[in-house]
């Protein structure tokens, strides 16, 4: 088991050569096989053990087993204890979850502290098919039929070519000692029920199962590894980002013959679940909006945008003072008196400040604002009809700013001048305001 280890690393983790590694060291079979063999490799090594104190006096006695033997075999140990419980309890998580938040965030906290470069966990090949069949049961899609990765980052899983018979083996060839978990004999929970009742049959009906297993594993990663390129290809032919915004062209999007298994694949790193309303948004009326987290969908005419989630800043007011020429927040704007009247443009505006009243007001608009657009002949238009007018999508509405003098709109920002305050032949003094 050690030469095959050992040529595994040297074709599959050669760049772990003079690293500073931790091995995650529960006390277990699994975790113990790893560790000693370890020990008899060329690298630098410490041990992490993580007392999740769910078992009593029995977590206790795993701590002390370890640290008797990282002592007897002079290696350095790094051990702490979770209130694995309370913090379930806290952060409504289930145990399982609560103890893997706990031990990889402090994992990664080693890392950083204590300069590791990698850590390294004792799943094997049983476990990876524990998983499979855990996903499986759940309807999981092909991420999580692919296997638990050799790799995740800084953690690494040497062991995932040996079958849990091979470690077995191994630690009673070579005599070593571990600590039973009692909850692995269990039935409480899924992974023990698969374990237990599941795996066996198929190791019954097919000697050769790890191995088949392994073979049906390997061509799923080559599986998706081809939906990956799939992906990338056909999100240029219809995606485009502008800023943070994310746009998909529906009709480019409908052509394809299996289009939400795309937007699936898109969509997933964003935090949505509601798939089925992101695929009826499709066909949706525009204004139609699907929310994650961190993240909202909206349909928009034509395309479906993916946008972050921004706070509501209707009621945010920044007041500018008579006098003051150049304003930094919540846009860059310059105001300066000029002698002659330019041609105007959407980012400049000329005005007649005698018809201005100060503090003038920046503020997002509000449904139901209206102004007289320049041009029209003092004709008044509401700001949503202007903004259909102008076919502006949801998250450009929701990024206009209004320039307002007492209750009058001086300046739709970036799009038109109101009538009201534009420059006669009687005007005296000239405001000249300009986006930067």
């Amino acid at each position: 088991m050690l030469e095959k280890l050992q040529a595994h690393i040297t074709q599959n983790f050669p760049f772990l050569q003079n690293k500073k590694l931790l091995l995650a060291t529960s006390g277990g079979l699994d975790s113990m096989v790893m560790a000693q063999l370890f020990c008899q490799l060329p690298y630098e090594i410490a041990l992490a053990h993580c007392n999740f104190q769910l078992r009593g006096i029995e977590s206790f006695e795993d701590q002390k087993f370890v640290e008797d033997y990282a002592e007897k075999n002079n290696i350095p140990l790094f051990a702490t204890q979770f209130d694995t419980t309370a913090f379930a309890k806290d952060y409504k998580l289930s145990t399982q979850v609560a103890a893997r938040e706990l031990r990889y965030n402090w994992f990664y906290e080693l890392l950083e502290e204590e300069q590791f470069d990698y850590v390294l966990t004792a799943h094997h090949a049983d476990d990876n098919i524990e998983t499979f069949l855990i996903n499986l049961s759940r309807g999981t899609g092909l991420d999580g039929l692919v296997g638990i990765p050799a790799q995740n980052d800084k953690i690494i899983r040497p062991l995932l070519l040996f079958s849990r018979e091979e470690i077995e083996n191994y630690a009673t060839e070579t005599h070593l000692q571990w600590r039973e978990d009692s909850s692995n004999a269990s039935n409480k929970y899924l992974r023990n029920k698969i374990r237990h009742d599941l795996v066996p049959l198929f190791k019954a009906m097919n000697p050769h199962f790890i191995d088949s297993f392994q073979n049906t594993q390997t061509y799923l990663q080559q599986a998706q590894a081809m939906v990956e390129d799939a992906a990338i290809m056909v999100y240029q032919q219809v995606a485009e980002q502008n800023g943070d915004t994310i746009q998909f062209d529906l009709a480019q999007l409908k052509r394809l013959a299996n289009y939400q298994s795309y937007l699936y694949h898109w969509l997933k790193e964003f935090g949505f679940t509601a798939w089925d309303d992101i695929y009826d948004l499709v066909e949706s009326q525009s204004g139609k909006q699907v929310h994650s987290v961190e993240y909202r969908l909206i349909k928009d005419r034509d395309h479906l945008l993916l946008v972050p989630l921004q706070s509501n800043s209707n009621g945010e007011a920044y007041y500018i003072e008579k006098g003051e020429q150049d304003v930094k927040i919540p846009l860059k704007l310059s105001i300066t008196k000029v002698e002659d009247l330019a041609t105007s443009s959407n980012t400049t505006i000329f005005v007649d400040e005698s018809k201005l009243v100060y503090p003038l007001v920046l503020q997002k608009w509000n449904e139901g604002d209206s102004f007289q657009p320049f041009g029209m002949n003092g004709k008044t238009k509401k700001l949503s009809k202007f903004f259909k007018d102008e076919k502006l999508s949801v998250v450009a509405k929701e990024n206009i700013w209004i320039l307002w003098s007492a209750n009058a709109i001086v300046w739709v920002v970036g799009l038109r001048q109101d009538e009201r305050f534009k420059i006669e032949n009687n005007t005296e003094n000239i405001l000249k305001l300009e986006i930067q």
